[in-house]
């Protein structure tokens, strides 16, 4: 059989691998972790991705017992660190793409009544305060402990820092929409909704 294409998916779970060994379970964990913010992925395909680098000796796998519970840890190989110093070379310099529902809901909203557009900008706020509130633990949690890879810390630092400013920016921009469809009586300019004067320019 064909060893299976590598994605960047494959290559988050050799990131992890290059830290130590791991159970699916605790990759599982770990990219909620540290990952889900920037590469989220449905846990079905991290369960599979494992086997995809032992097929391609990028990693190798053994089973453990805990009483009688059995796990499969998969750890690192050589060619595997190889492999991930190779994927670091290409500078990946596409920028982030955004998957946001709720967003899609705002821009079609004309479709809709001024009702639904005020719950949706309301539970994007309420998100983004949410959001805002787990980064504000995680940093807090970084500057008492340096976390459990102190010897990571300046890469996290920059990862976290886009991470929060990201979600401060969605906060803001969440607060600006609710304060101006809260002067609207519609959602088309035919029933009171009208182009807020900054939209498209700034000031």
């Amino acid at each position: 059989m064909a060893a299976r294409e590598l994605t960047t998916t494959s290559y988050a779970i050799l990131s992890l691998l290059g830290v130590r060994p791991w159970t699916t379970y605790e990759l599982k964990q770990q990219m909620d972790r540290s990952l889900r913010s920037m590469w989220p992925r449905a846990a079905s395909v991290l369960y599979e991705e494992p086997k995809k680098l032992v097929e391609r000796g990028l990693a190798r796998s053994h089973v453990e017992y805990t009483g009688q519970r059995k796990s499969t840890v998969y750890e690192i190989t050589p060619q595997g660190r190889e492999a991930l110093r190779a994927w670091l070379d290409k500078p990946g310099g596409a920028g982030p793409v955004l998957e946001f529902e709720a967003l899609v809901k705002v821009a079609f909203a004309d479709h809709g009544d001024l009702a639904q557009l005020r719950a949706t900008l309301r539970e994007i706020s309420a998100d983004a305060e949410r959001r805002l509130a787990a980064t504000a633990d995680r940093m807090a949690e970084y500057e008492a402990t340096s976390g459990p890879y102190p010897d990571r810390l300046p890469v996290i630092a920059l990862t976290a820092r886009l991470l929060r400013e990201q979600n401060e920016l969605l906060l803001r921009w969440a607060q600006w929409a609710e304060a101006e469809v809260a002067t609207w009586t519609g959602v088309t300019q035919e029933t009171g909704a009208r182009v807020p004067p900054d939209a498209f320019s700034e000031g």
